[in-house]
């Protein structure tokens, strides 16, 4: 008999309707920011792989875009990421927030479900303990579909370290698929581009985060400065978006590159350089190559 210790790994989707507070989750249970984070609904373009290593277990997250009644390419590009996600996970996080939990979205994601989901109701600073009781009442409808039911707060952490254990005893027996100091397989390009973007969506309203899409053209160390220089595009799909993106003499560029570039440090642990620029992609959400070349719905 071996005295070697078990170890356990999966992988894990984090699956709900949009701005129920899986980035917030993600990035929680992660310890680092590398997801977007708004309370903007749909904010999580891509499927993002966060990394939670204990002595005992490896927990790898996909964090994916809110499933929703897709609208244009991009949008249908966003959901299929997400759908496909749960297919392929060991165990999936079906998110739900206090404020109509079981509204249409959550019944049609439920019902697509491929193997019981453990719920998280999100949000529960929001109402009195009592209320999470009825809450809690109310999923008895969807028997077989729930394997356990785990109230929390991921703004305040509230919940997670109980969430942690319940997901540790649904992961496999398996092998440290990354080294445990990794949080994240994403490059430093990809978060750099996710930092901006949500400085977009968090500075500016209505339809314009939802037009917009950041690619780095440059990501270079520049030693001698003891630095890092990055250039990034602001791809807009109208005229008038790129004005207000820039703002009046230049005011909304400047202050959404002075808090990303502040995030970017963190997380590079390094001075950073960011130059931004504004350029005009006619119609890009409706337009295959671009939402492709913009790294969506692979």
């Amino acid at each position: 008999m071996s005295d070697e210790k078990k170890f356990y790994s999966g992988f894990i989707s984090v699956i709900g309707r949009p701005n129920v507070g899986k980035s917030t989750l993600i990035n929680a249970l992660v310890g680092e920011k590398i997801a977007a984070v708004s309370d903007k609904p749909n904010t999580t373009r891509n499927k993002i792989l966060g990394i939670r290593t204990t002595p005992s277990s490896q927990m790898i997250f996909l964090d994916t875009p809110g499933i929703h009644k897709a609208r244009g390419r991009l949008g249908k590009a966003m959901v299929q990421t997400a759908v496909a996600a749960s297919q392929e996970a060991d165990v999936i996080l079906m998110m739900v927030e206090v404020d109509n939990p079981f509204g249409r979205g959550d019944r049609f994601i439920i019902e697509k479900l491929p193997k019981p989901a453990i719920l998280v109701i999100n949000k529960i600073d929001k109402i009195k303990k009592k209320d999470i009781l009825t809450i809690i009442e109310l999923s008895r409808e969807f028997e077989g579909k729930f394997s356990e039911i785990i109230p929390i707060s991921a703004m305040n952490s509230d919940g997670t370290i109980e969430l942690v254990s319940v997901i540790e005893g649904h992961l496999p027996e398996g092998p440290k698929y990354f080294p445990e100091d990794m949080y994240t397989d994403q490059p430093e390009r990809f978060l750099a581009a996710e930092l901006i973007r949500e400085k977009i969506f968090n500075l500016t309203h209505k339809e314009i985060p939802y037009s917009t899409a950041v690619t780095i053209e440059e990501f270079q160390d520049v030693p001698e400065k003891k630095l890092v220089a990055i250039s990034a595009v602001v791809h807009v799909e109208r005229k008038n978006h790129k004005g207000i993106i820039i703002g009046k003499n230049g005011e909304m560029l400047k202050e959404i590159g002075t808090l990303a570039r502040a995030d970017i440090e963190r997380i590079l642990g390094t001075k950073v350089f960011l130059e931004l620029w504004v350029k005009v992609s006619d119609k890009w959400t409706d337009r295959d190559n671009l939402i492709s070349e913009f790294g969506y719905g692979k």
